[in-house]
């Protein structure tokens, strides 16, 4: 795989940063060849680990891929206008892990999730929008 494959808007991930740490995602967005965007909440150790250390990997499970994105994070928005408690981030791509390369396996579907909480679902949606906007303007 020489870059990163398209996958579904909200398909859940795993980041993984320094130290014992990995946090599920579901902001996970393409924004090119070899760029991620995504939102963290301000508050969250993970952010304050990817300031130290930006090595990080990025692992999507969806219908039909199953991949780890190897690289460097960084904030490239401190705060959010969708939503003030959450910054974006952008994990530049150096190397991309395509688990189903060996032909052995398939992944059926993604990871079914959903918000339980109308505000937290309106919330993510403005976040998502925002990103979307953010991958544009690059």
């Amino acid at each position: 795989m020489s870059g990163l494959p398209e996958w579904p808007e909200g398909s859940a991930g795993v980041l993984c940063v320094a130290g014992p740490h990995a946090i599920p995602v579901s902001t996970a967005l393409r924004a090119g060849d070899r760029r991620v965007l995504l939102a963290l909440g301000r508050r969250r150790d993970a952010l304050a680990r990817l300031r130290e250390e930006p090595q990080a990997a990025l692992c999507l499970l969806a219908r039909g891929l199953a991949f780890t994105a190897h690289g460097h994070a960084r904030v490239v928005r401190e705060e959010l206008e969708a939503a003030r408690g959450v910054a974006a981030l952008e994990l530049v791509v150096e190397r991309v892990q395509d688990h189903l390369a060996d032909g052995r396996t398939e992944m059926l579907s993604a990871a079914g999730w959903r918000w339980l909480d109308p505000d937290a679902a309106a919330a993510d949606a403005r976040i998502s929008a925002e990103l979307r906007g953010l991958a544009e303007r690059r």
